[in-house]
């Protein structure tokens, strides 16, 4: 790591420039309510070059106020582009409320020089560009870093060795693990991989190009899901082949020695850097939010967490007041020693569900007692422990006709809650159904199930599912989770699934509900149900699955 600028030197002249952000920024911030009102008149620096290690130019443009002061600075880096929405939501945004912004493109994209390769040049060409900074007149050795999805990462990146300037990190539905993001238990999540690689491809063009690629994607999707082999089909609708995107699906393990060195989770074993982090409850990237906070924690960090009511993308739109505040006190109490702002405890959580609210806590989770909740023979769901293992039910799962997905934690619209009545009519979908509920009850943290299961080929998967019914029938999903079937020997498998954490409030005369599938397609790629790379197969075969008694849906239950 390269040692900071002595701040005591002398530093050259500077003389700010009058230019106004573009047009297109200027239009949609004039669209915001309720945010903050502007402290300063800003300015833009577009087009700046800011050298990598290796030489690469890296293309950045400059935010700042047109005032006299000594101002912080923020570093933003995106492989997004430097327009709209990010020009406004960051760079206007922060150099109104008094931070310098450095908008900057990741290497490969939006005109910065070399080849985008995921993940693998973050760190050093983050700690090139606070290099580069050390060399500005402007900048007064106090560096913050903010933003949402894989502008999360890049900040985790620097954070593995990070520069003595960097103050406070804000990691908006951020992710510090690639392979989480695109596989779940050796199984491809295909529509985050799709999604991804259309927009790294195209949405450092510009907003044009990316909304051309992604109604194409749309057009496309149903040939591509389904294609045998699945390996390759994508290219007809993003317009080319993408050899990252290639790499990231023909590589389902974990172990495998490609991922070497993609998480970059250590950072979060720091306790130096200020943390604040902010998720909603079905954004694609809760669990690692989670995950994040819970290493903090352990390493004795300041770190803060905001769990909203969004999915990926509406925490940045409807959510997008409440995002923007957290993230404003947070940099403003550790980069210009303004605390005035912040809450009083650590964490805030939205509880849904009935009477739906923030919840200001000390700490997560709070560590209710679990309850388990156990399916029967009729499609009950009781918490009266079975008094044998013996099979409950079976069900085919038909890959000519895969168990769609609905709702739930994803990049892309419709995400979140849905109506899923329509889903659980399927021959397909199992449903076990509590009681109705005579007062409310609250589950709050981390939500799984133990199932006892088998596949008839060998190979399947479990889909499982935590949904709300309502008193006239509708079922609203809550939370899900994944894992691969393994039975080799007919035997049943006891499988463990995760199914993410929640705060969620049953109402009185409401009743609990458990859905199991063997799939959720094209949310997670389909199981040939040969053994076979769910990306390379040609064959697929029908699965039969049985489920037996000693399963159960485990529930943080608070207090109702």
């Amino acid at each position: 790591m390269t040692s900071p600028t002595n701040d005591a030197r002398p530093r050259p002249a500077w003389t700010p420039s009058a230019a106004k952000p573009p047009l297109s920024a200027r239009m949609m911030r004039a669209t915001w309510r309720g945010l903050p009102p502007k402290r300063h008149r800003i300015a833009w620096e577009p087009g700046l070059t800011v050298p990598a290690a290796d030489g690469s130019p890296l293309i950045t443009d400059h935010y700042f106020p047109r005032e006299e002061g000594d101002f912080p600075t923020l570093l933003v880096r995106s492989p997004y582009g430097r327009g709209v929405p990010w020009s406004p939501m960051y760079g206007m945004l922060f150099a109104e409320q008094g931070f310098h912004v450095i908008l900057q493109s990741c290497r490969g994209t939006g005109g910065s020089g070399g080849t985008f390769d995921l993940w693998r040049n973050e760190a050093a060409d983050g700690l090139a560009t606070v290099n580069w900074l050390r060399e500005q007149p402007w900048f007064n050795g106090t560096l913050g870093t903010v933003g949402p999805s894989y502008l999360g990462y890049v900040q985790w990146a620097l954070a593995l060795d990070p520069p003595p300037e960097l103050k406070a990190m804000v990691v908006q539905v951020g992710l510090h693990d690639p392979y989480a993001l695109f596989h779940t238990d050796g199984a491809l999540k295909l529509e985050n991989a799709l999604l991804v690689g259309a927009g790294m491809t195209y949405q450092h063009h510009g907003m044009g190009p990316f909304i051309k690629a992604t109604l194409r994607l749309k057009r496309h999707l149903k040939g591509i899901v389904n294609a045998r082999p699945l390996k390759g089909a994508y290219a007809t609708a993003l317009g080319q082949e993408v050899p990252w995107l290639d790499d990231v699906m023909t590589h389902p393990d974990a172990d495998d020695p490609y991922w070497k060195g993609a998480s970059a989770a250590a950072a979060a074993d720091r306790p130096g850097i200020p943390t604040a982090l902010i998720t909603g409850w079905h954004d694609a990237l809760v669990d690692q939010t989670f995950a994040q906070y819970a290493r903090l924690r352990a390493s004795g960090a300041e770190v803060t967490l905001l769990a909203g009511p969004w999915t990926h993308a509406s925490a940045l739109q409807q959510g997008w007041p409440d995002v923007f505040a957290e993230s404003l006190a947070w940099l403003r109490a550790h980069l210009c020693d303004d605390r005035s702002d912040l809450r009083p405890t650590p964490v805030r959580v939205h509880t849904g569900g009935a009477d739906a609210a923030w919840q200001d806590l000390d700490t997560w989770p709070l560590a209710p007692a679990t309850t388990a909740w156990f399916p029967t023979s009729d499609g009950h769901l009781t918490q009266q422990p079975p008094t044998d293992r013996a099979a409950l039910t079976t069900f085919r799962h038909d890959p000519a006709a895969p168990t769609p997905s609905l709702g739930g934690p994803l990049l892309s619209l419709p995400a979140g809650a849905r109506d899923n009545s329509t889903l659980e009519s399927r021959d397909d979908v199992l449903t076990f159904t509590g009681p109705v509920l005579t007062e409310p009850v609250t589950v709050l943290g981390a939500v799984s199930a133990r199932v006892s299961a088998s596949a008839d080929t060998g190979h399947g998967d479990l889909f499982t599912r935590l949904c709300d019914v309502d008193a006239a029938g509708r079922s609203t999903n809550v939370c899900d989770g994944f894992a691969q079937l393994r039975t080799p020997g007919g035997e049943p498998a006891h499988v463990t699934v995760p199914m993410s954490s929640t705060a969620y409030r049953f109402a009185a005369g409401h009743r609990m509900r458990w859905q199991i599938s063997a799939g959720a397609h094209p949310r997670y790629a389909q199981n040939p149900g040969t053994g076979e790379s769910r990306v390379e197969a040609r064959e697929f075969v029908p699965v039969r699955v049985t489920v037996h008694a000693d399963s159960a849906l485990l529930l943080p239950q608070g207090e109702g």
